[in-house]
């Protein structure tokens, strides 16, 4: 069973998954082609998994997306930790364009988040030793990496000490200098 929730962007889904517990901990089924495709009625093809661990609290990695041919969906989870994962619309002619959304994803939780194409996701660790695991629908490509600034669109991060960042995502440009190579498909 995968219990979906819509948000207020249109496409991006929280998930979760069934887990069965007992003394020991947990089992769940984070993966499924068939239950996935079944409750969302959407068809995902990945070809790499990403898996990534941040230290420290206050960690800000984001807002990313790569550009097309390469654009990519991405399915994440909360492996250790918590997290909270932001997905900015970045599709030009959206109704939403430049609105995002924010979920708490733990491994406590066990939710997950479906960012389509067209979207720029970013994170910020709630716990130290934050692990966060992914699975995408194309594979990395370095010359369509995109970027936006962390701050340009308004987030509400829920900081509780100054936000550690990359360089790269330091030096992002805001949302207002992006000329977004993504355009909202006709419903």
């Amino acid at each position: 069973m995968l219990e979906v929730e819509t948000t207020a962007l249109d496409g991006v889904l929280i998930l979760t998954p069934r887990r069965f517990g007992d003394a020991r901990g947990f089992f769940a089924e984070t993966w499924n082609k068939a239950r996935f495709i079944e409750a969302t009625g959407l068809d995902a093809d990945f070809v790499q998994d990403n898996h990534s661990l941040s230290a420290d609290v206050n960690t800000i990695r984001g807002l990313h997306f790569q550009v097309p041919p390469h654009g990519q969906a991405k399915l994440v989870r909360c492996g250790r930790g918590a997290l909270y994962d932001v997905v900015v619309d970045i599709r030009r002619g959206s109704p939403t364009y430049g609105q995002w959304v924010g979920v708490d994803l733990s491994a406590d939780n066990g939710r997950q988040l479906w960012v389509p194409e067209g979207f720029a996701h970013g994170f910020v660790t709630r716990a130290p030793e934050t692990e966060i695991v992914y699975k995408c629908t194309r594979y990395y490509a370095p010359e369509a990496e995109g970027a936006l600034r962390w701050d340009s669109v308004g987030i509400d991060w829920g900081l509780t000490g100054m936000p550690i960042l990359s360089e790269k995502d330091a030096a992002a440009p805001p949302l207002a200098e992006i000329d977004s190579p993504f355009e909202r498909s006709a419903p």
